[in-house]
């Protein structure tokens, strides 16, 4: 094949953790590794507006309608981390051969990384009206915003826009129906795993029995892990011409477990994360989600102990929420979470090694030292 990395520079443990070192040192500092994909990443955001709007705009009938869109994408798209998006955009310079990387390809990779931005944008549009959010990213949730309200369902029509984008820049690509297939598939198995949530937290309906570690593997797998690291690797593998069955199954191996890990952070950082760092006020308790604390929970408590579960899970009191929370560290959940933590780097660490190949492994260290680090 074309690959030509040399496995072996990073082939024992020893070098994959140095390596993984060297970046989580510099994440500590503060200087993103991947600073400039990000800016360039963001620089090209007013390109997939312009593309996406301005043919329209003037339109005599669809003018105002377009008006509204643009508004939608500039709320909606921006001000995240952006990790999926940059994610294609440093996977695809890592797989493509520096002399294919013209202008024209990287303007295709930057524009699937929106795609895959503007995938989960209209995800998170929906979801925070099923889960009554109230802010997201540090401001207002798109539905909760004046005039708003329920017509941001429509407002999905944010997903619609990555097939115009992914027709306007890949027509004439090899992997155009790659693509294609792929994203539909990802929203699928996204929308699948959404399922699964609502129904096994329903609203005013507290059911602990459903809170088993069976589903939420399956709620995490389906509903975060596919489409945060599964897709945006897999859409540049597409891009690079990689397209064999064995190869991607290899890489969703070690990005399913990846994005286990990911959910499981962020259901810990839920409650004993710091709202100054993370940006966001926890309410998994409160919305009765089948979170990895309580699965946990489930899994140690005294009869006493499911009790107190019992009467204040799902509950909005404060009170409750309390309980809750000193329950949880009366059974040192903290203690688990920091060992499971370690475990799992070991446990990708592992899986990198074995089935990266023929991929460089730069791609998965990469994304796994920005993980392991976030103690967001």
């Amino acid at each position: 094949g074309s690959f030509n990395y040399s496995w072996h520079e990073l082939n024992c443990h020893g070098k994959n953790r140095a390596l993984c070192s060297s970046l989580r040192m510099n994440g500590d500092q503060k200087s993103d590794v991947y600073a400039q994909e990000k800016q360039d990443f963001v620089q090209h955001f007013s390109q997939i507006v312009r593309v996406l709007t301005e043919d329209e705009m003037e339109h005599p009938e669809t003018g105002d309608a377009i008006a509204r869109l643009k508004e939608v994408l500039e709320y909606n798209a921006i001000g995240g981390k952006y990790h999926q998006g940059v994610t294609v955009l440093v996977a695809f310079c890592e797989l493509v051969e520096p002399r294919k990387q013209d202008a024209d390809s990287l303007q295709g990779a930057l524009t699937v990384g929106w795609c895959v931005e503007l995938l989960q944008a209209f995800f998170l549009v929906t979801d925070d009206i099923m889960d009554s959010f109230l802010t997201r990213q540090r401001q207002l949730c798109w539905y909760q915003k004046p005039g708003v309200g329920l017509d941001a369902i429509n407002d999905a029509i944010l997903e619609v826009c990555i097939y115009r984008l992914l027709k306007l820049y890949c027509r004439e690509q090899p992997y155009y129906l790659n693509l294609i297939e792929f994203f539909l598939q990802s929203s699928y198995q996204t929308e699948i795993g959404q399922t699964l949530d609502l129904i096994t937290a329903p609203q005013g309906n507290v059911d602990l029995g459903r809170f088993t570690e069976k589903r939420y593997k399956s709620i995490v797998k389906y509903k975060t892990a596919f489409y945060s690291f599964y897709l945006p690797v897999a859409a540049a593998m597409y891009m690079a011409g990689i397209d064999g069955k064995k190869e991607h199954a290899n890489a969703k191996k070690i990005l399913l477990e990846m994005g286990e890990f990911f959910q499981i952070q962020d259901d810990y950082l839920d409650l004993f994360g710091d709202p100054s760092v993370t940006g966001k006020l926890g309410t998994d308790i409160q919305d009765n989600k089948c979170s990895w604390l309580v699965v946990q929970c489930l899994q140690r408590p005294t009869l006493e102990q499911h009790q107190i579960l019992k009467e204040s899970y799902g509950q909005k009191e404060a009170e409750n929420v309390a309980q809750v929370k000193a329950l949880y560290e009366e059974l040192d959940l903290p203690a688990v979470f920091l060992q499971y933590e370690e475990d799992s780097y070991n446990h990708i660490m592992g899986l990198i090694e074995r089935y990266a190949a023929p991929l460089p492994p730069a791609i998965f260290l990469g994304l796994a030292c920005k993980i392991y680090k976030q103690k967001k």
